[in-house]
């Protein structure tokens, strides 16, 4: 999506994308070392809401004296945070592009990050997250992924990949997976966590959940001047098209431009890494006719 010729056309456009404060990828998280003590933050470090990353990138963007953006652009939370970019900032954000997001969790969306949550705290080596010196809690956190990516996929793409298949090996080990679905999420698990601190999945899963920017609260006078186009995919049932729908209401509103497209997919909420083409053709387009327009 982003490169030469792609979505986000690096030989026409300047991208940045930075790492999330509370993430573990660069940005200052709970794994970072707390300057005062020498040690990981671990749960002292400040709870995070989006529109603590949002400030973040905005001082980012003042660092780099840009006053405004053509494009703020995000799918899952990089579309909450896009939002957010609206409501703080519509003075510097030309145009957005919310793709399979939504504007505050439903009770069912809090639900699965709590059951996730819980499944990294009740792994005996997170420590009440002072695990750093000890060892990760591996097995919550793949666990917490495991569930995390069953609501990724969809019930046509578990039967198109899966079916019924059964495993091969590893029948001498009681209750190992003998589906191949079951497999899969343990692998999924199992390389997440190579990758992933577990006290950073708390918080920017809490973060998800703090996040509401619905009724009026995402609405000003200044909104109408960002152009939106909001993407959704009909297999999503994680973030499903409803909840697009919902924003645009919201946006139409306040007599913000709206562009809305709901794509065809199979893929359920992993459409909007997967479904590149559908997608290039509208973010190229939109692009193109914001920045013309300015």
């Amino acid at each position: 999506m982003i490169g030469p010729g792609k979505a986000f056309d690096t030989d026409r456009y300047f991208v940045i994308c930075s790492n999330v404060i509370g993430g573990c990828k660069g940005s200052t998280g709970p794994a970072s070392l707390n300057p005062e003590t020498g040690k990981p933050y671990g749960l002292s470090f400040p709870v995070i809401t989006i529109r603590d990353m949002v400030e973040a990138q905005r001082h980012l963007i003042d660092y780099f004296g840009i006053e405004k953006l053509l494009c703020v652009a995000g799918g899952s939370m990089g579309g909450m945070q896009t939002l957010q970019w609206a409501a703080s900032y519509p003075e510097r954000v030309r145009s957005a592009i919310p793709i399979a997001t939504t504007s505050r969790h439903s009770p069912l969306q809090i639900a699965f990050n709590e059951v996730i949550r819980q499944s990294i705290m009740a792994d005996p080596t997170w420590h009440s997250g002072n695990y750093y010196e000890y060892g990760a809690p591996d097995r919550g956190l793949a666990i917490a992924r495991m569930i995390g990516h069953i609501t990724f996929m969809s019930e046509t793409s578990m039967e198109e990949k899966f079916s019924r298949n059964r495993t091969q090996g590893l029948k001498e080990v009681p209750f190992a997976p003998e589906f191949e679905v079951g497999g899969y999420l343990h692998y999924r698990g199992n390389q997440f966590v190579k990758r992933f601190d577990a006290n950073s999945y708390l918080y920017i899963t809490r973060a998800l959940d703090y996040f509401d920017l619905s009724g009026d609260r995402l609405l000003s006078a200044r909104t109408r001047d960002t152009r939106f186009l909001i993407i959704s995919f009909s297999s999503d049932w994680l973030y499903p098209s409803s909840q697009s729908q919902d924003i645009v209401r919201q946006l139409k509103k306040a007599q913000a431009e709206v562009t809305y497209c709901e794509l065809n997919s199979t893929y359920g909420h992993d459409a909007f890494l997967v479904e590149t083409e559908g997608e290039t053709t509208l973010i190229r387009n939109f692009l193109k006719s914001s920045y013309e327009r300015q």
